[in-house]
């Protein structure tokens, strides 16, 4: 019976490392955005590994699917078990502290295919905690059924493709796509909100962090603020602890916080309707620059030969904008959007989407992309 617990144990955690280690090594630049998320001040407080979050990224998925193929080999069994319940340890830990402390909204362990709410995470790697722990007790259990040969054989077929798989997908685009703005996607009806579509939108309550006299002090929804009338006691509101809470769930659309806004103008619609060139680039400083004013180059003349319009995306400043436009002669608009919307909407920085007649058909890492008419 303990060898059944201990084996089923075993596939399931490798099969899952492989699961999630391939998700992610599909969209590495996506959880590197997550990584620099955790790294940041109001998480864990390591804003200096933030440069290094892509070579985490990297590293991490390879490793993963690497513990997941070993485990379920059967091999390195001291080396793949010490680093599982080291990576549950820690990441059983961060999860908790996102979801208790509200800091991280979706954990990324599955990339944008299943995204996970901060307690589902933590639910989840608690399971994995304890299946880890069954094998860790269990160890003598773990026994290679393939012979030393083909071990060798299947492992390293496993590293190689990964390594492959990661540089290929950073030197273009993610295979799969589960974002917002997958191809496919009509972005104007992406874009209605619950009210438009007749739809009950979520809920959300006001909360308070109150402060007495005494110096105590409590949060309170503002429902029951008004209740208590504790506007009339001697109490305070903390201005730097009021905060809104989901408390009911309803329809939310699936692109937000998208607004293309050009030289203080809200020109969304006629950039998501017919067809539409957007040159996404969020941050000039951290752009491959010479692909930015390649692009910029072509796109200008492009456009002028071409039904199609087009626009700049980017969240840099005007003075880099404007740095850009002059040596480039760029002929068409540059809008200043929300940052994380551009880091969704297209993961080469730069890169290009193309809408045709409001739709989302493609788009393109900049080493795919050529617009020269000649």
């Amino acid at each position: 019976m303990k060898f059944i617990i201990v084996n089923i144990s075993r596939f399931l955690v490798g099969l899952l490392f492989v699961f999630s280690g391939v998700i992610k090594m599909n969209d590495p630049v996506g959880f590197s955005f997550k990584l620099e998320e955790y790294f940041g001040e109001d998480v864990l407080n390591l804003p200096f590994l933030q440069p290094f979050a892509l070579g985490f990224a990297v590293f991490i998925v390879i490793y993963e699917v690497t513990l997941g193929v070993t485990l379920i080999l059967g091999i390195w069994k001291r080396i793949t078990l010490i680093s599982l319940a080291g990576m549950m340890g820690f990441f059983t830990f961060l999860t908790f502290y996102s979801a208790y402390y509200e800091k991280v909204t979706d954990c990324g362990c599955f990339g944008d295919a299943i995204p996970l709410e901060p307690w589902e995470s933590f639910g989840k790697d608690v399971i994995l905690s304890v299946l880890i722990a069954i094998l860790v007790f269990g160890r003598n259990h773990i026994q290679p059924f393939l012979s030393a040969r083909l071990n060798r054989l299947v492992l390293s077929i496993g590293i190689f493709v990964s390594v492959g798989f990661s540089y290929h997908v950073l030197q273009h685009l993610p295979v799969w796509d589960f974002r917002a703005f997958k191809p496919g996607t009509n972005v104007s009806d992406a874009l209605k909100s619950a009210e438009d579509l007749g739809l009950d939108p979520p809920v959300y309550e006001t909360f308070y962090t109150m402060l007495g006299s005494d110096g105590e002090s409590f949060e309170i929804s503002g429902t029951e603020y008004i209740n208590q009338k504790l506007w009339e006691k001697p109490y305070t509101i903390d201005p730097d602890g009021t905060f809104s809470k989901k408390i009911k769930d309803g329809y939310e659309p699936p692109i937000h916080d998208f607004t293309i806004n050009i030289n203080g103008m809200d020109l969304t619609q006629d950039y998501i309707s017919g067809n539409v060139i957007w040159l996404v680039a969020y941050d000039f400083e951290k752009s491959n620059y010479s692909e930015l004013v390649r692009l910029t180059k072509e796109l200008s003349e492009y456009a002028q030969n071409t039904g199609f319009k087009v626009v700049g995306m980017t969240a840099s400043s005007d003075e880099n904008i404007s740095k850009l436009v002059d040596e480039t002669s760029c002929l068409f608009p540059w809008a200043t959007m929300d940052g994380t919307a551009l880091k969704t909407i297209n993961r080469s920085n730069p890169g290009i989407t193309i809408l045709e007649n409001g739709i989302i058909s493609k788009h393109q890492h900049f080493n795919d992309a050529f617009f020269n008419l000649d």
